[in-house]
């Protein structure tokens, strides 16, 4: 996954300026930076869903994005989000509910895969969208503030699961304002302004 001086723009200016990214398979990249810097933009752009002013981007064609709002279906259970997600991607039917369901029992959520998303927790809508992006398995993961309404426990587990996922082989590109959660990723990618700064790597 490779963006090359990338300039987006939204709404007539600038939002991201000039940015490179590299990540390879086996890679977990932390993107940081303050509200409104850029970091969804970024994700966004890397997934292939904005079109960019300057610059390109090569994504690859097996890529999951677990957006900040979660993206799931209210009138859906947790089970259901998962399974559709799997469906999309040609999982034969047979095969999604028990995919679903060991999915959501990695994230903790065994017990809630019959209720409806509305009838969940942030937290738990949270980690269902975990669950929903790693069920499909994709060769690069972007994850948008996925920890944002954990406890300790749950944001561990979804950090472990997303760096396992990583160490698979696959590539994760994680954004977040929380500085520990940042910490877990061997690359961290500041963004201040819409400009991109490699803090470690």
């Amino acid at each position: 996954m490779i963006a090359s001086g990338v300039t987006v723009q939204r709404g007539g200016r600038d939002v991201l300026v000039d940015v490179t990214v590299r990540a390879s398979g086996g890679q977990m990249v932390a993107v940081t930076g303050a509200s409104g810097a850029g970091k969804s933009t970024l994700l966004w752009t890397l997934a292939g869903l904005l079109p960019v002013a300057d610059g390109s981007v090569d994504t690859p064609d097996d890529v999951a994005l677990v957006p900040q709002d979660n993206g799931l279906v209210p009138v859906l259970t947790a089970a259901e989000n998962v399974e559709v997600a799997l469906l999309a991607r040609g999982v034969p039917a047979a095969a999604t509910r028990q995919r679903a369901a060991e999915a959501l029992a990695a994230l903790g959520l065994d017990k809630h895969g019959d209720q409806l998303v509305e009838e969940l927790s942030g937290g738990q809508q949270q980690r269902v969208a975990v669950a929903r992006g790693l069920a499909v398995a994709p060769a690069a993961l972007l994850a948008d503030e996925v920890t944002s309404e954990l406890d300790a426990a749950n944001r561990e587990r979804v950090l472990d699961l997303l760096a396992a996922h990583a160490a698979a082989g696959n590539t994760v590109v994680f954004a977040t304002n929380d500085e520990e959660a940042a910490q877990v990723c061997p690359i961290e990618l500041h963004i201040a302004d819409g400009r991109a700064t490699l803090v470690r790597s």
